[in-house]
């Protein structure tokens, strides 16, 4: 989740991406973090299959994969591919998150970051990573300023035969054209835009979108 891409003005002075929707909402309701990670533990204690990300990118990917999750909340999505085998880090802007993600789904490295600013080279992470994640309809909440870093970040982060899915709804803020100039523009080439995480085909007017992307 983003703001502003990190610039420096004309005095000199360093400004930071704007603020994405997520942290606006933590920052005027401090417990909705809270509430955010208890409903998905609720959802898992009535037997909701909250995995369907996570197959589908175990089987994009070889065995012992490395996978960032990106905007990774609270480690469901990263937890999961984890225990499938695969080597995850995870990143979100949100602190609160990255606790509970260390707390409930162990294994995978987790990290505070703004995804408009993320370098993971420079946090010691140095390898490209086989697939990115995004899921939970991180793109909703970033920024407008900071949508085309974001996805050009993603593009810098890809290995070569890497892949990186996105999945997020319509009536967001976000117009699903809008979303795809973005990528081309931040250096992906949609591969397959599908509707669902179990596969099903995209179709105009489809409320939810899941595009599978490579480097341009």
């Amino acid at each position: 989740m983003g703001r502003r891409p990190l610039c420096h003005g004309y005095d000199g002075a360093v400004t930071h991406p704007e603020a994405s929707t997520w942290q606006r909402i933590i920052e005027a309701d401090p417990q909705h973090t809270a509430r955010y990670i208890q409903r998905f533990k609720v959802m898992a204690a009535q037997g909701h299959d909250l995995d369907g990300e996570a197959r589908m990118i175990d089987a994009m990917v070889p065995r012992q994969a490395h996978i960032l999750d990106a905007g990774c909340g609270p480690g469901r999505v990263a937890g999961r591919l984890h225990l499938l085998g695969h080597k995850v880090v995870g990143v979100d802007v949100d602190p609160g998150l990255i606790k509970a993600a260390q707390e409930d789904h162990p294994g995978p490295r987790y990290l505070v970051g703004d995804l408009a600013e993320m370098d993971l080279p420079a946090r010691g992470v140095a390898e490209k990573f086989d697939a990115i994640v995004c899921a939970g309809n991180v793109m909703g909440f970033l920024a407008e300023s900071t949508r085309t870093e974001v996805l050009r970040r993603f593009a810098q982060h890809l290995s070569d035969e890497g892949r990186c899915a996105i999945g997020f709804g319509a009536g967001r803020g976000y117009d699903f054209n809008d979303f795809m100039a973005d990528a081309a523009e931040g250096g992906l080439e949609l591969d397959l835009a599908l509707s669902t995480w179990d596969l099903r085909p995209y179709r105009d007017g489809d409320n939810f979108l899941v595009a599978i992307f490579r480097k341009a």
